[in-house]
């Protein structure tokens, strides 16, 4: 395990904020952050080593074997800015998403077609089973982007298992998260009211208000974040032990994967689309539909250049693509260093 110094540790926190203030987002993946950020493999091979022998030095109490053995330092300041991000940044986003929706998804577009640009020179062997995962890929990816939302339900077992499917978003680069919970029927419980209930228990505790534990409705959104929380982490090392062989032994062919499946599901984040937020009795953002694109946007698209709302859009693609391309460029120059 490498040291860090503490610009590598702000950075890392910094990474770690866009990766929760992105996860929020459906259509968006942590993933895809992890990728263009240049830690994605790190990352993967970390989740691998939250393993049964970390569990066994952990509660043998051998702390600094498991510190190094898990790369601990990686995981506490990426999910330290995890942390942060769903108290501030992604509060920001929700906030954007409300009056400026389609700038928001134009930059994300931008993000997400400029990763492609640089995801594709990373897959060094291009044969038969490579343009076959490819393919595959985008089929996936276009099936996760046409289904429709089931409803709502709140039962413990189907929490977990909307917790083991929802940590895609971190592992898989265009899998999205925060939609499959939104196709699972669950993103509203889980990400909004949830969250924002136990934030408001946390706060009530702090302040010496420890009532708010008795609370009947505050016990079950606990329940509910607790079976959630399980969930994601027995999903974590699922995935992150199948992604870590799958990149030792088939690295091309999991990233033509990987890079199918964003070309798929790039249309859940067409910027003109019919509008997903709207804004509850309760005064937070909430989804309403899976953001379906205009097709008359496509038809009328070159007409809308006359528009200075379109060029504003197409200047936030400019930019989504722009912030990749630094990223890019900082992740280079600090290698050659």
């Amino acid at each position: 395990m490498k040291r860090r110094s503490l610009t590598d540790r702000i950075y890392l926190v910094l990474k770690g904020v866009a990766m929760g203030t992105v996860n929020k987002i459906p259509g968006v993946s942590g993933g895809l952050v992890a990728l263009i950020g240049g830690f994605y493999e790190e990352m993967i091979y970390t989740f691998q080593k939250f393993n049964l022998k970390a569990l066994s030095l952990f509660f043998q109490g051998k702390w600094r074997a498991f510190y190094h053995y898990s790369n601990f330092q990686f995981l506490l300041w990426l999910l330290l800015g995890i942390v942060i991000s769903y108290f501030s940044t992604a509060l920001l986003l929700d906030t954007l998403l409300a009056y400026s929706e389609i700038n928001v998804w134009a930059c994300f577009f931008g993000m997400i077609l400029a990763s492609l640009y640089y995801i594709r020179p990373q897959i060094q062997k291009w044969h038969p089973s490579t343009y076959s995962v490819l393919v595959i890929g985008m089929l996936l990816g276009l099936l996760v982007s046409f289904s429709n939302p089931i409803p709502e339900n709140d039962h413990l077992i189907y929490v977990f298992v909307c917790g083991i499917v929802s940590v895609c978003g971190m592992t898989l680069p265009g899998l999205s998260g925060s939609y499959l919970l939104l196709l699972l029927g669950n993103y509203s419980l889980l990400l909004v009211d949830t969250v924002n209930q136990v934030g408001e228990i946390a706060l009530g505790v702090l302040q010496g208000n420890f009532e708010v534990l008795e609370n009947t409705a505050n016990q079950q959104s606990m329940t509910i974040l607790l079976a959630f929380v399980l969930g994601s982490l027995t999903g974590l090392v699922l995935f992150s032990n199948l992604l870590s062989y799958l990149l030792r032994h088939y690295k091309s062919q999991t990233l033509s994967g990987i890079l199918g499946f964003i070309l798929g599901a790039t249309r859940s984040v067409w910027p003109w689309k019919e509008t997903i937020y709207q804004r509850g009795a309760d005064g937070h953002i909430v989804l309403t539909t899976t953001g379906k694109p205009k097709i008359e946007a496509f038809e009328t698209f070159w007409p809308q250049l006359n528009e200075s709302s379109t060029w504003i859009t197409l200047f936030f693609i400019i930019a989504g693509s722009g912030l990749v391309a630094a990223l890019e460029w900082y992740g280079k120059t600090k290698i050659q260093r």
